[in-house]
């Protein structure tokens, strides 16, 4: 599953056999982040939240699942 800010150069990726829906992500970005109807993180809106948004979400993650990176470049 992946997400994109074009105009940031932000891309969002979501490692779903990491995933295991504890929905941190969700309560970080509400607006960039569900939990689909099996239960695992999907990527809603990559532009819904500011970066910073984005990247807390991800370091709530319990098992990493999520990766933000920046024109192709990891920075979480």
């Amino acid at each position: 599953m992946v997400g994109r800010q074009p105009e940031l150069g932000l891309e969002i990726q979501i490692d779903r056999d990491a995933c295991i829906g504890s929905g941190n992500c969700c309560q970080a970005a509400p607006g960039v982040f569900a939990l689909d109807l099996v239960g695992l993180a999907i990527v809603l809106d990559s532009t819904a939240e500011a970066e910073a948004k984005i990247v807390e979400a991800a370091e709530a993650c319990p098992t990493k699942a999520i990766s933000v990176l920046r024109n192709g470049e990891r920075i979480l």
